[in-house]
């Protein structure tokens, strides 16, 4: 009997994880308004760095940002469903596309609200033209943060720039496509060693970057090209963003 290649369940925790990726893949390759809300999203981290925001304000800006993506991934999947099943015009199958549309544009509004209050308050305007970076540099977790959330933003850009659709929805690798955990276990070894100073933190960490960019390589999920420029990728965003902030201080 020939295998079936097309699995419909998972048959563990690293394939579901997998499959994931390539769902966020598909939807930033095939889906303008995710291109666009990426672009944004990237936009927003980095003003972020520009405001002195508390804890609160950074997450309730942060979960702002992605539930207009997850909205937006869930409109494209039941758009999809949608397709798959209905081939003609059907009044049901425009209504499950119009309330799948309708979400996207409440967390759209949910964000732009956010932004709002956080972005334009007076004493966080009156931050960014007095003293931004000194405010940057008293959050380093919030530093560490922004920069790994760039670094996912950009290697969903470039593996979705590296891929291509196939037929029946299937997404190809063309090219050269870097590791992305490799590039996020480097950002966090990195981060980890410009807030702690501590060498065993720094030791540990950099043992489970090794294993994780050791094992990419292994498994022939990546070519060590594409892991080394993964992990060098990850590094370069973090000591950017931290750089930033001691260049302008000094």
């Amino acid at each position: 009997m020939k295998k079936d290649n097309h699995k419909l369940k998972n048959d563990n925790f690293i394939e579901a994880c997998n499959n994931a990726v390539n769902g966020i893949i598909y939807a930033a390759t095939t889906q303008r308004n995710i291109k666009i809300q990426l672009v944004l999203a990237v936009i927003i981290m980095v003003l972020c760095l520009f405001y002195g925001l508390d804890t609160t304000e950074f997450l309730c800006l942060v979960f702002a940002v992605f539930m207009v993506i997850f909205a937006e991934m869930i409109n494209t999947a039941i758009e999809t469903v949608v397709d798959l099943f209905v081939d003609v015009y059907h009044p049901k199958a425009k209504i499950a596309k119009d309330v799948a549309a309708g979400a996207v544009v409440l967390a759209a509004c949910n964000a732009l609200i956010v932004g709002y209050f956080i972005f334009f308050k007076k004493e966080n305007l009156k931050a960014i033209s007095d003293s931004i970076f000194n405010n940057m540099v008293k959050s380093p977790l919030h530093l560490a943060f922004v920069a790994i959330i760039l670094v996912i933003i950009g290697v969903i850009a470039i593996k979705a720039s590296c891929s291509k659709r196939k037929e029946r929805g299937q997404l190809i690798k063309e090219g050269f496509v870097p590791s992305g955990q490799s590039a996020l276990a480097f950002a966090a070894l990195t981060a980890i060693w410009l807030n702690s100073k501590d060498i065993v933190s720094f030791s540990l960490a950099l043992l489970l970057s090794i294993l994780v960019a050791g094992n990419r390589v292994y498994n022939n999920a990546r070519t060590k090209a594409e892991v080394i420029f993964g992990a060098s990728m990850g590094v370069l965003i973090v000591l950017l963003v931290y750089g930033l902030t001691i260049f302008k201080i000094q």
